[in-house]
C-alpha cells in the first residue's frame, strides 16, 4: 500500500510504515488518496493523477519507482511538463545510494555534524532539523521552484535530484568557506567564537531556571552588553580569558530571572534575548505583533507562513486537521471521472483505500 497525497497539482508518494496510524503533521491541509501500486489499476490511477500534476515528489531510494514503472521516463513521456523531484538521503547514485539512513547520518556525511558540540564532548545533532528539513525539504522546495521557473520558458519539466547530504553541505556553505578567516575557526570543536568557545556567544541560565542568549560579537555591541551589566572592558575583556569570563557570566545571570534580564536588555544593541520554550513563544510581545505563531484549540503552537509577501501573503490552514490515510480517496477519484460503481469496486478489491471514512456511495 502506498500513500499518495494529491492536491494543488502536487503528488507526494510515501511509504506506509509503523507510524501509519499517526496522522502526519506534514500532511496538514493536504488531501490523501491511498493506492495499491502492486496492482495494474492502482498504477493506472497514479499515472492519471501524474498526467494532470505539475510536481511529483519521490522519497524512495534509487530505482524503486522504476521497478513500479513510475520512474521519470514513464511519467514524463505522457506529461512532459512534470517536475519529478527525487528527495533521498544519499541521492540517486554513489556507494551509499541504496543504504538506509536518517538525519543524523546525512548530517554526519555532510561534514557539518563535526562542528556541533561543546568542548571535550562528542558531536551533538541539532534534533532532525538540519538535514531532514534544511538540506532536504527546504532544498527540495528550492529545486522545484527553480525547475518551475525554468519551465515557464522551456515549457518542459525535468528531474530534480535532492540528496540530503548534498543539500545539508550546501546549506552550510558559509561554514565551509569561512574556515580560513583568522580568529573565527581553527580550534577544536567548542573552542571557537561561534561554537560556544567564547563567553560572548553562548547561553546562560537565569535565576528561574530559564536561559538568555548572548551574541555580542561586534565590539560596539559587546560594549553595550558590558554597560548593561555594569562592567568594564578591563573587568571582562572580549577576546581574552574566555573560560574565566564565562564562569563570571554564569554567576551574574543566575542573579536575576529571565523577565528581569529582558527588562534590562530589551530595546538595546547588546544582542541579548531570551530562550523561549515552544509553549511560551507565541506569547512574546515581538512574536505577537508580527503574528509569528498561532495557538490551536488543543493548545499546540504552530508557526505561520514565512516569509511575508506584501501582495500575496501565505495563509496557514491552521484549523484544518491532518488527513487520515486515504481520507480523500473517493473525492479525488470522483474528480478523475470515476463513477460510484467503479469507486466501490476499487475499494472492495483493495486497489484503493478510503481510510477510516468508508465509501458512502
Amino acid at each position: 500500500m502506498i500513500l499518495a497525497e494529491f492536491g494543488a497539482s502536487v503528488i507526494k508518494v510515501d511509504k506506509v510504515n509503523v507510524f501509519q496510524n499517526i496522522k502526519d503533521p506534514l500532511g496538514h491541509g493536504k488531501r490523501s488518496i491511498a493506492l495499491n501500486l502492486k496492482t495494474e489499476n492502482g498504477i493506472a490511477i497514479f499515472k492519471k493523477l501524474s498526467d494532470q500534476s505539475d510536481v511529483l515528489i519521490d522519497p524512495y531510494r534509487a530505482g524503486i519507482m522504476e521497478k513500479l514503472n513510475l520512474g521519470p521516463k514513464d511519467l514524463m513521456e505522457t506529461n512532459k511538463r512534470l517536475i519529478y523531484a527525487r528527495l533521498t538521503g544519499f541521492g540517486q547514485k554513489g556507494p551509499y545510494a541504496n543504504m538506509a539512513g536518517h538525519d543524523i547520518n546525512y548530517l554526519g556525511l555532510s561534514g557539518l555534524l563535526s562542528l556541533f558540540g561543546r568542548h571535550d564532548q562528542k558531536p551533538t545533532p541539532p534534533v532532525n532539523l538540519a538535514a531532514d528539513f534544511g538540506g532536504g525539504g527546504l532544498m527540495c522546495a528550492f529545486g522545484i521552484i527553480l525547475a518551475l521557473f525554468e519551465r515557464s520558458n522551456s515549457n518542459v519539466g525535468q528531474v530534480v535530484d535532492i540528496s540530503m547530504v548534498d543539500g545539508t553541505a550546501y546549506l552550510g556553505s558559509w561554514l565551509f568557506r569561512s574556515q580560513n578567516i583568522p580568529g573565527l575557526w581553527g580550534n577544536p570543536r567548542g573552542e571557537n567564537i561561534l561554537d560556544t568557545g567564547s563567553h560572548f556567544y553562548d547561553t546562560y541560565e537565569t535565576k528561574d531556571n530559564k536561559y538568555m542568549c548572548v551574541g555580542a560579537l561586534e565590539p560596539q555591541f559587546y560594549e553595550t552588553f558590558l554597560r548593561k551589566l555594569g562592567l568594564s572592558e578591563d573587568e571582562m575583556p572580549q577576546f581574552n580569558k574566555f573560560r574565566e569570563n564565562r564562569e563570571k557570566l554564569k554567576q551574574i545571570f543566575k542573579q536575576k530571572s529571565q523577565s528581569e534580564w529582558c527588562a534590562i536588555f530589551d530595546g538595546t544593541d547588546s544582542c541579548v534575548t531570551p530562550v523561549l520554550d515552544l509553549k511560551d513563544v507565541a506569547l512574546h510581545a515581538h512574536n505577537k505583533e508580527r503574528n509569528t505563531f498561532t495557538i490551536l484549540k488543543n493548545k499546540l503552537v504552530v508557526p505561520n507562513p514565512s516569509p511575508h509577501l506584501s501582495r500575496t501573503p501565505g495563509k496557514s490552514k491552521v484549523f484544518q486537521k491532518n488527513p487520515e490515510l486515504g481520507e480523500h480517496t473517493t473525492e479525488i477519484l470522483t474528480e478523475l471521472n470515476f463513477d460510484s460503481t467503479e469507486i466501490n469496486n476499487l475499494i472492495s478489491t483493495g486497489i484503493v483505500s478510503q481510510g477510516m471514512q468508508r465509501s458512502m456511495l
